[in-house]
């Protein structure tokens, strides 16, 4: 079964709520919310307002944070309280990721590890016992629409090789194309932006991508 997830990065601000049920009638399965800090990539986006504001308007929406941040350890309890339903952390921040993804399974959601693109995955072969997904970012994360990195496959089938039997998540230039390399390489969450959101049928890219599964 492929998930799919819709990226509010993509969106319009001002008409958020608008576009994530337009996502939602169009079949997404769950939220993809990008929280940046300025500081672990060069751009700044949303905070914990947002999570809750979105739980509070999609109450049964489930909400995968991925927090590309130094310091997700001070924020895992915020966000957790105000609706995650996965947290993602880095593998290349400098603290310790082995204790920051106890903690999080610890608070009762999913536990995700992120690795960029020059990250190989065998950093992370210690790690994958305590994640419920992994995150493979298909460009340099940061900024939205950017193109699809068809390089980055050898990492999803290098962590199936490893015996990693968790989710598989990609992001970053995934489209109705880009997603067939995708799960043909043992990816199994897709999140997508740009492709859903100013799609003319958003529907007919999800069921595309869907039938990728089965």
């Amino acid at each position: 079964m492929i998930e799919i997830l819709s990226s509010i990065l993509a969106s319009d601000v001002l008409n958020m709520g608008a576009d994530v049920r337009r996502m939602q009638d169009a079949g997404v399965d769950s939220l993809h919310v990008d929280i940046m800090d300025a500081h672990f990539v060069p751009n700044l986006s949303f905070g914990p307002a947002v999570v809750s504001a979105l739980k509070k308007a999609f109450p049964n929406y489930h909400q995968d944070v991925h927090l590309m941040m130094d310091n997700p350890e001070k924020y895992i309890a915020e966000f957790v309280k105000n609706g995650a339903g996965a947290i993602t952390v880095h593998a290349e921040i400098p603290g310790d990721v082995k204790a920051i993804l106890q903690d999080i399974k610890a608070r009762g959601v999913k536990a995700g590890v992120s690795v960029k693109p020059r990250t190989e995955a065998e950093t992370i072969r210690e790690l994958l016992p305590l994640c419920d997904l992994v995150l493979v970012m298909t460009v340099e994360p940061g900024f939205g629409g950017q193109k699809f990195m068809p390089d980055m496959m050898p990492k999803i089938r290098a962590l199936r090789e490893m015996g990693y039997k968790g989710q598989i998540m990609v992001d970053g230039g995934i489209n109705a194309e880009t997603a067939k390399e995708a799960v043909a390489a043992g990816a199994d969450a897709l999140v997508m932006g740009t492709a859903l959101l100013k799609a003319d049928d958003p529907a007919a890219v999800v069921r595309a991508c869907k039938e990728l599964g089965e």
